[in-house]
């Protein structure tokens, strides 16, 4: 007989049937390289070293065909350069720590990463959950709590065939591929992934709606041209099928590039997309109004004139910083998520289930159209009294079973199979069309999130990648993500203060009460026998 207990309060220990399911079949090995191997390591990521260690002894313990190895590739001197070099060229990036000793600061590097093999597959597995802001013990705290999720994700990847199909919509005006291209790859290892226009609704509607019933999931990416009615009856008996999407729309038209003119200003104004009702009758208002906060990413400007000019990051509150307060798996342990001139959420009342993913901080406004945005504002300090209208929601989540937008009209187009009322589906809108867009660098495209002139990455392709399993994942595998893990740290300014006062107790006291106790029996000892 064999039987683990797990005694944590936490049950840290205790894997998620979701994880298990992953495993439970896999007949061959999956070895596992852990770059986590090294002495000097600060108290905190030997917590994080322990914790993935013990994690992957359960997986193990589940299924014998996983094996693992802990390596330090940066232990020998003549080949650390080398390995450096070959595992960021896998995209292994190492991190920078700070390590106290003695009172004293220093800087080492790690790499903290794995490789899991499988049939000639490989994935790398993520062990830092980066969140902005965040000390280093906040990091591993995060990290310790992301780990089962991380592994169950990566073996996930090599076991599990691309099974789910997902549409990225064309023909009403969307973004080009290159601005999307950081997430489409996030998205291929899990997902098959086709574009799908509807530009043929028009001719062929029938055929069109039959088309789009194959695939799991519909993705429409900042449209900035109006749905005609036809393509809304299509989507609408899309979802009256189960079909899941995606939502990320603009509500006004404005972007950040239209601001960089010789005037420096531009006219926001309202994007008509005629999906009002369409968004009304599953329970949700996207408002033409733009939502700036005063806790929002920078804008970075040159000041100056020829060579004197300079690079600043100046406050522009059209880019709010959302995060969440919910323990919801697409958003919990969530890092900040970056929008740019988004727009406010109402919801409505009806039987569809609503969650608020994401909100802006509590000191925000809303700006109606049409408005001048200029970027003078940078120059001017902001009014805080007038950052009072509490925090907006930017991102929603829609579960239940949808009515037909068109149920009691007339339909556009007659219908081989008309459906009022859907099976129990899933759909998210973000109220904002640039949470999914990705820059462009001299070497194509950036990653999803990474704001090269401040060096930050925010958590854009994490909550997007985050919503799309959710909506697709029959597994479960996304609720582990909503695990909570009580991580408890010392407190290395404590430690160097009392360091001396602990040894004496740890050392010095035992030799005392072992001298006085040598003392005392060689006394009792010689009384005896002096008789």
């Amino acid at each position: 007989m064999y039987k683990r207990f797990d005694l944590t309060s936490d049950k840290r220990y205790t894997l998620n049937q979701a994880a298990l399911n992953v495993i439970q079949d896999v007949d061959s090995p999956i070895a596992i390289d852990v770059f986590l191997e090294g002495e000097d390591f600060p108290s905190e990521f030997r917590r994080l070293q322990i914790e993935t260690r013990q994690l992957l002894e359960e997986f193990s313990a589940y299924n014998n065909n996983i094996t693992f190895n802990f390596l330090n590739p940066i232990k020998d001197e003549a080949t650390r350069t080398r390995n450096i070099k070959q595992l960021q060229a896998r995209g292994l990036t190492p991190m920078q720590l700070s390590v106290q000793d003695n009172g004293k600061l220093s800087q080492d590097i790690v790499f903290p990463w794995a490789l899991a093999s499988y049939n000639e597959q490989t994935v790398i597995i993520p062990l830092i959950k980066n969140k902005i802001g965040a000390s280093q013990q906040e990091l591993v705290s995060n990290s310790v709590q992301h780990l089962e999720y991380a592994f169950a994700d990566g073996f996930s990847k090599l076991v599990n065939p691309k099974r789910r199909k997902i549409a990225i919509l064309k023909g009403n005006g969307q973004l080009e591929n290159k601005h999307i291209a950081s997430f489409i790859k996030t998205l291929r290892p899990y997902y098959l992934i086709a574009p799908f226009t509807l530009d043929s609704v028009a001719k062929r509607s029938q055929e069109t709606l039959e088309k789009i019933k194959d695939y799991d999931l519909i993705i429409s990416a900042k449209p900035t041209q109006a749905f005609s009615e036809k393509e809304k009856l299509v989507l609408d008996q899309y979802t009256m099928n189960g079909g899941k999407s995606l939502w990320l729309i603009d509500a006004v038209a404005m972007d950040k590039d239209s601001l960089y003119n010789e005037s420096g200003r531009n006219f926001a104004t309202t994007r008509a997309l005629n999906l009002t009702d369409f968004f009304f009758k599953y329970g949700a208002r996207i408002n033409p109004v733009l939502v700036s906060t005063l806790y929002s990413a920078p804008i970075t400007l040159a000041m100056g004139e020829g060579s004197e000019s300079q690079f600043n990051h100046l406050r522009w509150p059209y880019s709010p910083l959302a995060n969440s307060k919910s323990k919801h798996p697409i958003v919990n342990n969530l890092n900040l998520v970056k929008f740019d001139f988004a727009n406010q959420i109402d919801t409505l009342k009806n039987s569809i289930s609503k969650t608020i993913l994401l909100q802006s901080e509590s000191l925000s406004r809303l700006e109606g159209t049409p408005r001048e945005i200029s970027l003078e504002m940078v120059t001017k300090e902001p009014i805080k009294e007038s950052f009072n209208k509490g925090p907006q929601n930017l991102a929603v989540l829609l579960e239940g079973e949808f009515t037909s937008v068109y149920n009691n009209r007339i339909k556009p187009f007659n219908l081989l199979e008309e459906k009022n009322k859907s099976a129990p589906t899933k759909m998210i809108l973000i109220a904002d069309g640039d949470v999914i867009k990705n820059e462009m660098g001299r070497k194509g495209p950036e990653e999803l999130g990474f704001d090269r002139w401040t060096g930050k990455t925010y958590g854009n392709k994490e909550f997007l990648l985050n919503a799309v399993n959710y909506l697709l994942d029959d597994d479960g595998l996304i609720n582990i993500r909503s695990k909570e893990i009580n991580i408890a740290f010392l407190d290395p300014e404590k430690i160097a203060k009392t360091k001396t006062k602990w040894q004496f107790i740890n050392i010095a006291l035992p030799l005392l009460f072992l001298g006085v106790f040598g003392f005392i029996f060689n006394l009792l000892r010689r009384k005896k026998y002096k008789k």
